[in-house]
């Protein structure tokens, strides 16, 4: 009876994780939706404080731990046996995308709060769900995790000193609140995750398809604390923001991929590179902007939450051979000698 009962448990979070998974985007969309028109709940979790620190900010550290318990010493193998990639893919990360979003705020001439925000997000390290959307996409998984991890670790002293520099004519950036920041939210979670997988190893292992679930319902809930704050700057700066938002993206995408194909990569690590290159942690940026004291240098991060998620699993089906483009191309006209 008590198999069965565990059985059953293990077929459900079995089930609800592939679920999750395979209508995440879906989620994101409709989460987003509900924020806009039904704000309220939102808010009252915006205003909610636990240990002193806000939901958005537990929320990453959240994430940041299940990250750091679920990776294992493979994971740091991979690193040692390809350093070359890593540092290629990590380097590309930080030139291309903080470059293009300084470009991007200048070329649109956003104002210096959109600007800030911006260039935040674009001199955050890769997001987690890049490693899932490589997965989708047939890409080089191993690449992906190890650029994720990497590009993580270098984020307390990347992140902060390309702000400083490409941001710092906006805004007044303080360097050290952002170190302490980001090892709080991300360093200090991980290295705490390390050490419960390596003290409860074979009890994670049981559990691990209910942790899969947790990241995924904190990326939604975050979300939504996001948008909600958000709304009225949302409707008024929307569309420009958007587009700023899925250029920087895009492009990401695509010189990700130049860079890999310019390196002599092959077809998988191309892939990797490229979804790594372009989807960055927008939840970092998000719980980053705080700082600024202004809602509308979250705002970037806030819409990236959701435009990263639709693009990253449109390229990733892109790559994987699920999108057709037959209906795009034209037949060729057959000429008919009489």
């Amino acid at each position: 009876m008590k198999k069965i009962k565990e059985m059953s448990v293990g077929t459900f979070f079995t089930r609800f994780s592939e679920f999750l998974g395979k209508y995440f985007v879906v989620l994101v969309i409709f989460i987003a939706i509900i924020a806009l028109i039904f704000p309220s709940p939102f808010l009252v979790l915006v205003k909610t404080k636990v240990f002193g620190q806000s939901l958005v900010t537990t929320g990453l550290g959240i994430i940041m731990f299940i990250m750091g318990i679920t990776m294992n010493e493979n994971d740091f193998k991979i690193i040692l046996t390809n350093p070359k990639d890593i540092f290629i893919g990590c380097l590309a990360q930080f030139t291309i995308m903080p470059l293009v979003a300084f470009g991007l705020a200048k070329t649109l001439n956003l104002s210096p709060e959109l600007a800030v925000g911006l260039v935040l997000l674009g001199t955050c390290p890769g997001g987690t769900a890049s490693n899932v959307m490589t997965y989708l996409a047939k890409g080089d998984v191993a690449l992906s995790i190890g650029m994720t991890t990497i590009s993580t670790l270098l984020a307390p002293i990347l992140t902060p000193v390309l702000t400083y520099i490409l941001a710092g004519q906006w805004v007044k950036i303080n360097i050290t609140a952002m170190v302490l920041d980001i090892f709080k939210v991300v360093i200090i979670p991980i290295f705490l995750g390390l050490i419960f997988h390596k003290l409860f190893k074979e009890k994670i292992l049981k559990i691990s398809k209910f942790l899969v679930i947790i990241p995924i319902l904190t990326i939604l809930v975050v979300m939504g604390m996001c948008v909600a704050p958000n709304r009225a700057n949302l409707i008024n700066s929307g569309m420009i923001l958007i587009v700023a938002v899925c250029v920087h993206n895009w492009l990401g995408f695509a010189l990700g991929y130049f860079v890999g194909t310019l390196t002599g990569m092959n077809e998988t690590k191309k892939k990797a590179l490229s979804i790594e290159v372009g989807l960055q942690n927008s939840g970092l940026a998000v719980g980053l902007s705080t700082q600024f004291g202004n809602p509308l240098c979250a705002l970037p991060a806030a819409i990236a939450t959701v435009i990263h998620q639709v693009s990253g699993s449109f390229i990733a089906n892109v790559f994987s051979g699920n999108v057709d483009f037959k209906f795009f191309k034209f037949k060729k006209k057959v000429s008919v000698k009489y």
